[in-house]
């Protein structure tokens, strides 16, 4: 008599532990799920994939809490780390110190890199794999780059000196592909608006990705597109100071810069300061190229080389209309396949511009 009054009791106890158990871990699934979307303000705390997965303790232990010495680089905003991970994949970090994610320009320029590239997939942007945006420490993992960018390659005559000129002729290319798909591929369009050698990425192949999106912006057609200058000195296009409009042909400007920093092997600071009397010089193509590579001789070649200064010096017209689109350029550089026929020192840089 008493056995059959406790098995009800005891059926009501373990229906109850059950009931509990379940309500604990369904709570706690709805807590985790709302850290992962966004806590404190909205500050977001994310745990991405990438062959296999990768913790918030892998990253800090990889860096030694981001020592300085695994620092590989300082770019506008935030430094740059190398970090293995446990499963021996390397990946670069980029994370805004205390002081520069209490700035609000620093914190907008890193949440819209996250935004932006969030929504982009190329073969010639660099990829995001992950971020952490939280107010005790904000981080993206990137693609890692062997190379480090363009601009120190050229900059390091040793460097240089390794990337021959069809490598510097893809470099110009895949940059002009990658912009392209900004522009024209992506809706609403994207103005990247800090194209530079500094953001010119090279992996162990030295093929180049676009990189830094801290200041890029959805070009939107519905509004007037007014913004304040952004970009690096020596790139900017000049219509910029005057009319403070954003437009996709902006960043075609600064892509002539780069694509004849990459042929000459250094900023063309004299060339852009001599535009308006080039045609009333007599220099020739080779007298501009980098020294330190022996002149194409190759026809193919010297007809690449010949195809980026032409595409260049069109970027680089101070009427912003007349400059070519990024799809166009990137049209023109799959679709060439002409051997120089005149020897290329018998190229003249008026004969370019023209």
């Amino acid at each position: 008599m008493i056995l059959s009054l406790d098995l009800p009791l005891f059926g009501i106890a373990i229906l109850s532990f059950l009931g509990f158990v379940v309500c604990f871990c369904f709570r706690k699934s709805r807590t985790i799920q709302s850290e992962a979307r966004g806590t404190n303000h909205g500050d977001i705390c994310c745990i991405w994939k990438y062959d296999g997965r990768i913790a918030y303790e892998d990253i800090v232990n990889a860096t030694n809490d981001f020592d300085m010495r695994y620092c590989i680089g300082t770019g506008g905003y935030g430094s740059v780390y190398r970090a293995q991970l446990p499963s021996g994949k390397v990946v670069a970090l980029k994370k805004l110190h205390r002081l520069e994610a209490e700035d609000p320009a620093f914190d907008q320029c890193f949440r819209n890199e996250v935004q932006m590239l969030t929504n982009v997939r190329h073969k010639n942007i660099v990829r995001l794999y992950g971020f952490c945006l939280h107010n005790r420490c904000m981080f993206l993992v990137y693609e890692y780059m062997e190379k480090g960018s363009l601009f120190c390659a050229l900059r390091f005559d040793a460097e240089a000196s390794e990337i021959g000129w069809t490598k510097r002729v893809n470099i110009v290319k895949a940059t002009a592909h990658a912009l392209s798909y900004l522009h024209h591929d992506c809706n609403p369009p994207i103005v990247h608006r800090d194209i530079s050698s500094n953001n010119i990425l090279l992996n162990s192949q030295l093929e180049a990705f676009v990189a830094d999106f801290g200041t890029a912006r959805l070009l939107n057609p519905d509004s007037s597109n007014r913004t304040v200058i952004a970009g690096t000195y020596g790139y900017i296009a000049p219509e910029l100071a005057y009319t403070m409009v954003m437009t996709e042909k902006c960043d075609v400007y600064s892509f002539g810069v780069v694509a004849l920093e990459t042929i000459m092997g250094k900023h063309p600071g004299d060339i852009l300061s001599s535009l308006r009397s080039l045609p009333r010089e007599h220099r020739m193509i080779t007298d501009i190229l980098d020294p330190r590579l022996p002149p194409p001789t190759n026809p193919i070649v010297a007809g690449n080389i010949v195809l980026v200064a032409k595409m260049a010096f069109a970027c680089l017209c101070p009427e912003p209309r007349s400059r070519p689109t990024m799809l166009r350029l990137s049209q023109e550089f799959l679709s060439h396949k002409k051997a120089l026929v005149a020897p290329l020192a018998t190229v003249s840089l008026l004969h370019l511009w023209n």
